[in-house]
């Protein structure tokens, strides 16, 4: 937390020079899930290398840009790539854009992930609605001291999604013929995927899914008292008995395939806030 608000002025400094708007929507797209960048009706883009302190996004399908823009008449900011605990990167690191969001005029923040799923109802290409989660990462974003301007120092999580988002997808979803499951997620710190017996733990201890980024931003979110949405594409079925060799190819893929059923979902949600 070392000077971070003098960090979070430092970015402002330099998106501040593009434009003096609130922009009260952010978005964080996840792997293979770009496309609704299509959807947004661009003011500018700011590359992260151009942003102070911004960390750059080395995964594969992971763009590294900030776009500002409109959809459905709504001002939004949307991270067209994120950052990863396995990528060497402090959870402060991670989740600095939501800090600066804030400073934006970010109210309601859209989060979207690839995960396996765990959950035997669950296939390959549903999307789940995020009710709850579970940090396995061995770390949290707001470890150290804390900046009351920022949040409190003891943030309360009993609702780190918010209802009324969830309420509002699944009205969306249901309108328009798109089946969505709801479930609880588990982060762990990759880069590898899990074994047979992690995945019978993590099933075991409550999870629906799993993935390796999303609580880090919700935590910091929630810290910044922003309302949450978090959207899952299950783009591989992590199913003990019959595991077989997960392929990046295939996975991004499968959301690539699933994510206009996403966008549409946030899109349509973005419209009725």
């Amino acid at each position: 937390m070392d000077d971070i608000i003098s960090k979070i002025h430092d970015a402002l400094k330099v998106i501040r020079k593009k434009t003096n708007e609130e922009f009260p929507v952010g978005i964080i797209l996840g792997t293979g899930l770009g496309g609704l960048v299509k959807e947004i009706m661009i003011d500018f883009e700011i590359d992260y290398a151009d942003i102070p302190h911004f960390p750059m996004s080395t995964v594969e399908s992971h763009k590294g840009k900030l776009i500002f823009g409109t959809i459905n008449n709504t001002k939004v900011v949307a991270m067209q790539g994120r950052f990863h605990y396995y990528e060497g990167y402090s959870m402060q690191q991670i989740t600095f854009p939501v800090r600066v969001m804030k400073y934006l005029g970010v109210k309601t923040l859209l989060v979207s992930n690839a995960c396996g799923g765990m959950n035997p109802l669950f296939q390959r290409g549903d999307i789940m609605l995020m009710v709850d989660h579970i940090n396995l990462l061995g770390d949290n974003p707001l470890i150290g001291k804390n900046e009351d301007e920022l949040g409190p120092r003891f943030p309360d999580m009993s609702e780190p999604y918010n209802h009324e988002l969830i309420k509002l997808a699944e009205e969306v979803a249901l309108e328009n013929k798109i089946r969505v499951q709801k479930g609880v997620y588990v982060a762990v710190p990759g880069p590898n995927l899990e074994t047979k017996a992690e995945y019978r733990f993590l099933r075991a201890i409550g999870a629906d899914v799993v993935g390796m980024s999303t609580i880090p931003e919700n935590i910091v979110a929630n810290h910044m008292g922003m309302k949450v949405l978090g959207i899952s594409i299950i783009t591989d079925e992590c199913f003990p008995d019959s595991l077989r060799p997960a392929k990046v190819e295939e996975i991004i893929a499968t959301a690539m395939k699933a994510e206009p059923r996403m966008t549409l979902i946030m899109k349509e949600v973005i419209k009725r806030l």
